[in-house]
Parts: C-alpha cells; structure tokens; sequence
C-alpha cells in the first residue's frame, strides 16, 4: 500500500505544472530537484537554513543541462530565452488590456502594433509568443521554431535587426534539453506587473552574465565589469540628468546602473540619454537585449569591428556623463595609424598601450561641465614609458583635469589579477558651474588640488578568489569624494559633520554609522577632512614635486593602527598563505600531468 501511494504521489510530481512564485522560494530548490530527477524532495522548513536565491537556483538547474555546449555559445542560448519571455511578458501583459477594452483602451485592437509601439513595447507576433513556445517544447523541431521566432520578431521591431541569437537548431544542442531550458524560464513568476517582471528578469539576466563571465575564464570579463564597481562610479558621479557616454559599453551595466540611479533617487528616467560603441559583436547583442529587457533606448548604442579610436560612433557627442571600463593596458589599438589625430591635444600615447589614449578619448568627448568616471590599470598612475609621464603631468598642470583617484582592491575583477584604479575627471573644476546636468549642488573650487582615496583595504570576499565592495564600501568611498567636492557652506540647516566621524563609526560597524554613511549626499550636511590611511586632498604642488606620480598610497600615509602593526604576526600570516598557494600549484600540475597521460595520439 506505501508503494502504491509513493508511486501516485510521483505520478503527480511528473505531471504537474511547476509554477514559481517570489513566495514560493522555500520550496524552489525541492521543485527544481524533483522536476529534474523525478524524485520526491521532502519540504523542511528550519529558522537555520538559508534559501538561496532565485537567480542562483535557475543558473543551478539550467548548467546542469548544458551537456555538449560550451559557455561561450550556451550563454546566448540561456540570454536568447531570458530575453524571449521577458518581451512576451510585457506584450501579453498590455494585449489582455487592450483585448479587455475598458478604460483608455475601449475600441483598443490588441493586434495593432502602434498600440506596443505608443508604451514602448516590444510587439511579438503569435507564433514567437512565449505561450506558444511552451506548447511547443517538447516537439523535436523546438529548436527551429525558437529560430523562427527570433527572425519574427526581429522582422517586426528594427531596432532588434542582427541582435537576437539564431542558433537554437544547430545539432549539437539537443532538442530535449533545450524542452526543459524553456520549462526551467517558464517557471519564472513574474506577476501582471511590467515593472516587476523587467526587475525580477533583468537580475537573472544580470547574474547570468556574471556566471557565464565566471565560465568563459578570460574571454567572459570582456563583457563584464562587476556590479560593485559599476555602482561605484555611478554613486560618485551621479548622473541625473544630460547625456550618459560609454565608449566600450560591453553589456551595458554602466547604463542599467545609471537608469537605477536615477530612479532611485526620484528623478525622471526621461532626462538622461545613453550613447555607446562596442567592438564585439556577441557582446554589443548582449548589450542590447540587456537594455531592452529594462526598457532602455538603445539606439545610440553602435557596433562597429574597428572600434572606437578607428571608428568613433559619436564623432560630435559631448557628453555630460562618462562611465566606462576600457580594455586594460591594450597594445592592438591602432596607435601607429592615429599619430596626428586631433584628440591627442596632451601629447601622442604610445602605440605599445592604449591607457593614455582612452583618457584623451573621453576627455575629446567631455562637455564644458562633463565629468567622467574610468577605470585604469594602476600601472597608469605611475608610468613614464614612450611619453606617458609627460601626458600625466599636462593633464594636471595644463588640463586641470583630474579631481580624483581610488585606488580599488584586489581581486574585483573575474577576469584578471591585474590592479586597478578609478580615474575621476572634471572639465570645469572652477565651482562656476553646477553639476552637469543641471542637478541642484553647489560645487566648490577644487582646482589647485587632488582628492586620493585608498580602498584597498575595503571590500569582502565572495568566493576563494573574487572580491566585491559593499553597499557600505561604496557609500563611504562615494560620500568622502562628495563631501570633498562639493561647497560646504551650503547644507539643510544642521551643523555639517565631518565625513572622519562617519569613518570612524562605519569602521566599528556601528549601525548608526552605516546609516550616516549612506546618508544625505546633496545637501552639502558633511564636510570634508583627511583620513590617514584612507583619503587626502592634496595641493598640485604637491604632487608636482613627486614628479606627478598619482599613487594614493603615496599621500594618504598608513593609518594609524598600522603603524606598530606586529612584524612577526604578519610574516608568519603571510608565508602561511604563500606555502598554501604553493602547495595548490603542485597539486594542479600533478592533476594536469595525469589528465595528459590519460591522452592517445595515433602515430
């Protein structure tokens, strides 16, 4: 008799509809399991055990199904999918008010498309629906009809034309897998709400990107630059209103983290307007699916295989915004054929590395009040090699141009060990002129000095090898350049606090502390004074003597509880962790030494 019920009971798991919901995370990874491996999972609720979330569980369960197809052609795959059923949602959502006719939409029809048009929806013809897709699943020609959806659907919105990914018939992604791929994205629950299904849907998009970066290795990070350093520079920027540049847009998270920016402190989504190029192909379909899944105008996102320098998408554009991580330390940029190009107005980069090039780029396409956000090898800050030097000091001495410098963490990026530093630049540093953009804050004259910042001893570990800042990090970081930059005199009435105090109690992960570093940014309510350790501003004299090297750790000095720090404590901490990474070496060549024997070539 308990067999019998055992048996009815998973008849019933292997016939089931699956559907997700945000309250039905408990049970998420139990459905997952059973829906897969046709076994029953007993539901344990327990105060202890902590539900992961939804994104993580979906990448989960569809990499287990990835069988044949590597990251680099799976991940448009998964992409192409996401993407599908996002568009389908917001279609199907507005076609059932229009078929309903009440309202606004009274006398509607739900099959005229300058209804999508007018709300800035995508429209989806019936047969690339995500509903018929799913009653088509489990047919062997899924793969085609997928395909054909895309082709339909890019037939009918130009601005997808050449984006959508049409590899779902080749031969090596089987036809069942790619069934239960469709099942597994179904059992998204979104809710009626387009909102709510953009937020929901854009983060997996989101986290996927970053684990397909993860599994590419080194090709991934082309396209990836992580979330923390992304809101980073967006917090320090604030990009309210005008005109948002990224040169090498790669998936496009500078714009999503801008549009995030804007509406969360209350602004118009409306009054900011993205312009960006990308090199890559692959990666500039990501970046448009990416901005279409938020709703964001990617029209001014261009695609050309020269590039920037060779190619510039944007030869007019003056941007009031600019946010971008260019490739690190490029050696194949052109440089032999651009000597004379008029955007070198501080001196010809060298043509062995393009980092010199990329700021005069950005800096070529800065509006009189523009200011920009870069991301730099460190080796930038200090390099003299084919001219580099001379390039750094005019930039200081005749530009006037740099206002600040972070020096990051290690380990943030996935892709490389490399160490980095944010570059902050500023046309008009004078305090003339409110932020560009128009956003209300009085700004002070910050011309005859530096802001450094040294956050290399911020961030956590989120794995053995990869770092992030946190939601803390970057508001303090982001609050000490504010403090600094704008003018003091102007605040909401209480007395300015200094941002050492908010330092010092964020440093003692004082609950307090952590609500006044993410405080009132605007207001002018902190002033600014140095940390040692974390933060100076220096004179451009100053620098000018150390022969305008811009290492922060060269001006903000060590804090104060590592100047007695125990020597003994502190080699033995470190040769421990040397021998450890020793010891994972030999136990990977040895791993690498069996695995080759293992191969047989035919003579």
């Amino acid at each position: 008799m308990a067999k019998a019920k055992t048996k009815k009971k998973q008849e019933k798991i292997d016939n089931a509809e699956i559907k997700l919901t945000i309250e039905d995370l408990d049970d998420l990874d139990g459905l997952l399991v059973a829906a897969e491996n046709g076994k029953t999972t007993k539901k344990k609720k327990t105060n202890t055990t902590k539900q992961e979330p939804l994104e993580k569980l979906l990448w989960k369960a569809a990499d287990k199904l990835r069988k044949n197809i590597d990251a680099a052609e799976y991940k448009h795959v998964v992409m192409g999918l996401i993407f599908l059923r996002y568009i389908s949602d917001a279609f199907e959502g507005l076609h059932e008010k229009l078929k309903a006719g009440k309202g606004e939409y009274k006398g509607a029809d739900p099959e005229d498309k300058d209804e999508y048009k007018a709300e800035n929806i995508f429209f989806v013809p019936p047969s690339a629906r995500w509903t018929y897709l799913k009653s088509h699943a489990k047919q062997p020609t899924i793969g085609k009809t997928v395909d054909s959806a895309m082709d339909e659907i890019e037939s009918e919105n130009p601005s997808l034309k050449g984006v959508l990914p049409k590899v779902y018939a080749r031969q090596n992604l089987d036809p069942a897998s790619l069934g239960e791929l469709i099942d597994l994205v179904s059992n998204i629950a979104m809710g009626d709400a387009k909102t709510r299904s953009a937020d929901v849907l854009g983060h997996v998009f989101e986290y996927f990107l970053g684990e397909f970066a993860l599994a590419e290795g080194k090709q991934g990070g082309q396209f990836y630059t992580p979330r923390s350093i992304v809101e980073l520079l967006v917090e320090m920027l604030e990009p309210y209103k005008g005109r948002v540049f990224d040169s090498c847009c790669g998936s496009g998270g500078m714009f999503v983290q801008s549009e995030k920016f804007v509406e969360g402190h209350q602004g118009k989504l409306n009054d900011i307007s993205i312009y960006g190029q990308e090199s890559n192909q692959t990666t500039w379909r990501l970046a448009k699916m990416n901005l279409a899944i938020r709703g964001i105008d990617s029209s001014q996102v261009k695609w050309n295989n020269e590039g920037s320098f060779l190619n510039d998408a944007h030869k007019d554009l003056k941007a009031d915004y600019i946010i971008v991580n260019p490739p690190f330390n490029d050696s194949d940029w052109g440089g032999d054929l651009l000597r004379t190009d008029g955007r070198w107005k501080f001196g010809t980069p060298p043509t062995g590395n393009a980092n010199f090039a990329w700021l005069q780029h950005f800096i070529y396409h800065l509006s009189p009040t523009g200011q920009a956000g870069v991301v730099l090898a460190k080796g930038a800050l200090t390099s003299k090699t084919s001219g580099e030097g001379e390039i750094r000091r005019r930039l200081i001495e005749e530009g006037n141009l740099i206002d600040c410098i972070v020096n990051l963490p290690a380990k943030l990026f996935l892709n490389t060990q490399i160490p980095a530093a944010l570059w902050f630049m500023s046309r008009d540093r004078s305090g003339r002129h409110s932020r560009a953009g128009g956003n209300p804050v009085s700004l002070r004259d910050r011309s005859n000095e530096i802001l450094f910042i040294d956050a290399r001893n911020l961030g956590h570990l989120i794995n053995r090898r990869t770092k992030e800042l946190s939601h803390e990090d970057i508001q303090q970081i982001a609050n000490t350049y504010h403090a600094w930059r704008n003018d003091p005199s102007r605040h909401s009435g209480r007395d300015p606090e200094s941002n050492t105090a908010r330092y010092s109690r964020a440093k003692g992960n004082d609950a307090q502390g952590s609500a006044n570093v993410a405080g009132d940014r605007t207001s002018g309510a902190t002033k600014y004074e140095d940390i040692k350790g974390f933060c100076a501003s220096i004179p451009i004299e100053r620098v000018k003597e150390l022969d305008y090297v811009l290492t922060p750790g060269r001006y903000v000095g060590l804090a104060d509880e590592e100047d007695d720090f125990d020597f003994k404590e502190r080699f033995t901490s470190l040769k421990a962790e040397f021998e450890a990474q020793l010891k994972e070496e030999t136990e990977l060549n040895k791993a690498i030494a069996e695995n080759l024997k293992r191969i047989q070539v035919d003579e």
